[in-house]
């Protein structure tokens, strides 16, 4: 187990490197800063120059990237060019909002993915099968941001029931929970009913109703368990997918969180708050994706990591 947590610790680092050098060049594609900071009226050449000099823009892109670097490892990721701030802070001021969000979506699509899965698997080739696997499949199919747009327009414009965007509150975050939740529940609700049917049929299942377990007891304790990590898989794999619907739905909600920090610092092409925020999801995607593996042990004894005995 040591062993694995070492090596995908320095797999991380070379993947952290590589989307720093990714992000760190094509942000700088989305124009110049100076330009975008200066666009009111005539500035002179010389005030150019000077709010270059001042930003560390006149310096080679080497010397700059490994500036960006050199800070990144101690998670300093230099100031905002449009507010001044430390852009760490601006990460942390708005992660608890984000970080709201994504738990809330979590949340509901773990409600109502295990009850819609399990129960098309129970009763497989039924109405209730049926209607499981469309849900499923109308949850994958719709856009989030068109999924957020029409419970907007029906919960808070037609019914007043939901603030239409904002963060004011538990009753705000209800909509946007929502609408990451259905199109995450789509997608596990399949891969819960068909991980359910694999274990259904098993012999260990077939002896246990022969002992006289109720048959919920051996669906629960005994099925689920073991069809259990298909399932945490996936949950980890979508981690990154969810952050990218929080992006856009932090739009369409108008919620205070990194998704809409790093809209706005694009917009504004202001360069470190993008990196910043970029390199910090994604350290914290691979960070998911490392303690979905090691659950596993924890899941199901039988697995072990890294090749121990």
């Amino acid at each position: 187990m040591a062993r694995y947590i070492v090596l995908r610790l320095l797999h991380t680092v070379i993947v952290l490197l590589g989307i720093s050098l990714i992000v760190f060049i094509t942000v700088r594609l989305t124009g110049n800063p100076v330009a975008a900071m200066l666009q009111s009226g005539t500035p002179s050449k010389q005030a150019i120059a000077q709010l270059t000099a001042a930003l560390g823009l006149n310096k080679p892109l080497i010397v700059q990237y490994f500036i960006f670097l050199k800070g990144a490892v101690t998670l300093n990721f230099g100031t905002s060019y449009a507010t001044g701030q430390p852009v760490m802070q601006m990460i942390m001021s708005r992660m608890g909002a984000t970080a709201e969000l994504a738990v809330g979506g979590i949340i509901v699509g773990l409600l109502l993915a295990f009850p819609v899965g399990i129960a098309s698997a129970i009763w497989r080739g039924t109405f209730i099968d049926l209607f499981g696997r469309s849900f499923a499949l109308l949850g994958i199919s719709f856009p989030n941001y068109w999924l957020g747009t029409m419970l907007i327009l029906i919960f808070s414009v037609w019914l007043h029931l939901f603030p239409v965007a904002g963060n004011n509150g538990l009753v705000s975050l209800v909509l946007p929970s929502v609408t990451l939740g259905l199109i995450l529940a789509g997608i596990l609700a399949r891969l819960v009913r068909s991980s359910m049917l694999d274990v259904l049929s098993a012999q260990y299942l077939t002896t246990a109703r022969a002992k006289g377990l109720h048959w919920w007891r051996v669906t629960i304790f005994h099925a689920l368990r073991n069809a259990l990590l298909p399932t945490i898989t996936m949950i980890g794999l979508q981690f990154g997918g969810l952050l990218g619907g929080i992006v856009i739905l932090e739009q369409v909600f108008a919620w205070p969180g990194v998704g809409q920090l790093v809209i706005q610092a694009i917009n504004q092409r202001d360069y470190p708050v993008v990196q910043g925020v970029v390199l910090f999801l994604a350290f914290l995607m691979i960070m998911v994706n490392l303690l979905t593996d090691l659950s596993y042990a924890f899941v199901d004894p039988r697995v072990r990591l890294g090749g121990d005995r």
